[in-house]
């Protein structure tokens, strides 16, 4: 690795109940994942590691998220307009399902979105810090 260059790697993973739910493979994975969030919370979990020459610092931030029950004519058109098979967890905060199916964050939203930004942030400085001292 250059000197002066960092690098910063993250992936985020949604877990109930001690489960973790991957990617939807298709429709019918997709709705099966959504019934099981359906009026329960769930963690959204982003592992981060940042690098640079002199340091690694990883950490991983959770974010409880809430669900309201969801039809299924929400999960359905949910799934038919925004195809959420490359998200962990079947979705993405930022859409149509997290506008109108997410009743309580605590936490952090970017880490739901897949990037804690406010923690990444913190860490760089830290980091910085440490290299000035």
């Amino acid at each position: 690795m250059e000197s002066g260059k960092t690098v910063i790697t993250a992936d985020t993973i949604v877990c109930i109940h001690n489960e973790i739910l991957n990617k939807p493979g298709n429709a019918s994975d997709a709705f099966i994942m959504f019934k099981f969030l359906s009026g329960k919370t769930h963690e959204v979990i982003t592992a981060v590691c940042i690098r640079n020459k002199k340091q690694t610092n990883s950490f991983a931030t959770t974010t409880k998220v809430t669900f309201k029950e969801l039809s299924d004519e929400e999960i359905d058109y949910y799934i038919e307009t925004c195809k959420p098979f490359d998200k962990a967890g079947g979705y993405g905060i930022q859409e149509w399902i997290g506008m109108i199916g997410i009743t309580a964050i605590e936490g952090s939203y970017y880490n739901v979105v897949g990037f804690p930004a406010h923690e990444v942030y913190t860490n760089l400085i830290q980091m910085a810090e440490h290299i000035s001292s």
